[in-house]
């Protein structure tokens, strides 16, 4: 089983993909978390530039490849040798990251974007897509300080709600495949409907 965790700057996914792993473990079920960017060394790196080197400029292109770049090393290295072994994988972003941020926020290509992501992912796509809204104003309020060393959270607030709106209407195009939830409901709250949706995927699919 395969779920990633995708949303605007701030709205809580970081927080609730630890959680859900930790839940699951509890529980006896063999799981990992992984990170896009990052988890592998090449993801690392990649993360790194994209997110904290404001001292170099990037193309919008550029921008979009790094990304991919690090999802290929990610699905190959990680993920797919985790579903394998009938492990139950949480990614912390996806492909449909690279589709809210760079097709919708930078405007780019959205159909081209689809296709590097097919090559990037071998034709993978999650189980259920985790999507947790909050307006765009409020998950940057929520960043605070923290977002003048991160690349992204220092973009003006009409990127970030046209990132919203992108993962909206994909959700809105797919909704067999997405959970969407209220991001300004209590954590604990946010938390049990995820958790509610999983049991019953996992009691549906016969996982062992």
């Amino acid at each position: 089983m395969f779920i990633t965790f995708e949303g605007i700057e701030g709205c809580g996914k970081s927080t609730q993909s630890k959680a859900l792993k930790r839940r699951l473990v509890r529980r006896g079920r063999s799981a990992i978390l992984v990170k896009e960017p990052g988890t592998t060394a090449v993801g690392r790196v990649v993360r790194q530039l994209l997110k904290h080197r404001l001292e170099i400029t990037l193309d919008p292109v550029t921008e979009m490849f790094l990304f991919e770049v690090a999802r290929a090393q990610l699905v190959s290295e990680a993920i797919l040798p985790a579903l394998q072994s009938k492990r139950i994988v949480i990614c912390d972003r996806f492909g449909e990251s690279t589709l809210a941020y760079q097709g919708y926020g930078r405007s780019m290509d959205v159909n081209m974007i689809l296709k590097l992501n097919d090559v990037a992912t071998k034709g993978l796509r999650p189980d259920l897509i985790v999507l947790i809204d909050i307006d765009a104003e409020a998950g940057l309020k929520r960043k605070g300080a923290a977002s003048v060393n991160d690349r992204f959270e220092r973009e003006e607030l009409p990127f970030h709600q046209r990132v919203r709106k992108g993962y909206l209407a994909m959700s809105q195009a797919e909704p067999e495949r997405w959970l969407v939830i209220d991001g300004s409901l209590p954590p604990r709250d946010i938390g049990n409907l995820i958790w509610s949706r999983t049991q019953r995927m996992i009691e549906y699919s016969c996982f062992p």
